[in-house]
């Protein structure tokens, strides 16, 4: 990283990968603007980071599935923030557990509002001035699921494969401009996800790591932090965390438990 910070913009902000990146981009000296939908949330994280790294932050209120919402407030940042140098699309969730047969398709539209249609929205809002610019990065956090489903996941995974397309189709999009596209893809991390996607059941959450270590946020975001302060000349398009004790999406393991 050069003498002078960066603007990083983080969705999914206010928990998990999302929080943890911004720290992360904190500790290095970047400025963030913070995005989610939980305006408590956001306030909180930009005190955090103002107190300890003396990080200057501009928090915005917004539902990435919101397409206008999205347009109106990253579309058209102040002007001492339009100059994003890199978009980590963080937000993202899987909602229910279940076959497609007994599924809510309430549950398929919330994901894939969320990790489809909202990565679009938010990277076609601040594109453009990369493009215009020369230079930006952007890094998407994929999944594991992404590139293997597992039961009961079809729809999350589906979401995160369209993703995955969606990054490797973007770096053609982009190729020749000096705008840098990568994805970076957990297998099992510990964090709210799985109370989101059970319906805030603590005890079924948890089951989900038992009897094993899994990632963690912190792992996440140093991942992301690395791979945009690579020369400006370097692309690290693809990569895969994984915990020691995971080899796929559906193998996984577990000590006994008592």
């Amino acid at each position: 990283m050069g003498s002078s910070p960066r603007t990083v913009v983080v969705t999914g902000a206010s928990s998990g990968i999302g929080a943890a990146c911004a720290r992360a981009f904190a500790a290095a000296g970047d400025r963030l603007v913070l995005v989610a939908r939980r305006a408590d949330r956001l306030d909180t994280l930009a005190a955090e980071l103002a107190e300890v790294h003396s990080t200057e932050t501009l928090a915005l209120t917004v539902d990435v599935r919101d397409r206008a919402a999205v347009d109106e407030q990253l579309g058209a940042l102040p002007d001492a923030w339009r100059d994003v140098d890199v978009l980590v699309n963080s937000a993202g969730l899987a909602a229910g557990l279940m076959t497609v047969q007994d599924a809510d398709p309430d549950d398929w539209d919330r994901m894939l509002d969320t990790n489809v249609r909202g990565v679009l929205s938010v990277t076609r809002a601040l594109l453009p001035r990369m493009l215009a610019r020369g230079s930006g990065h952007v890094i998407n956090i994929g999944s594991l699921a992404g590139r293997s489903a597992y039961p009961g996941g079809a729809v999350y995974s589906a979401t995160k494969a369209a993703l995955d397309r969606i990054t490797s189709g973007l770096r053609m999009d982009v190729l020749g401009s000096g705008v840098r596209v990568s994805t970076v893809d957990p297998g099992l991390v510990e964090t709210e996800f799985s109370v989101v996607r059970f319906r805030g059941d603590e005890e079924l959450a948890a089951s989900v790591y038992a009897g094993m270590t899994p990632l963690t946020g912190v792992d996440v975001a140093e991942a992301v932090v690395w791979v945009s302060d690579r020369p400006s000349h370097v692309l690290v398009a693809d990569m895969m965390l994984l915990p020691v004790d995971q080899a796929s999406s559906v193998h996984v393991h577990r000590e006994p438990q008592a």
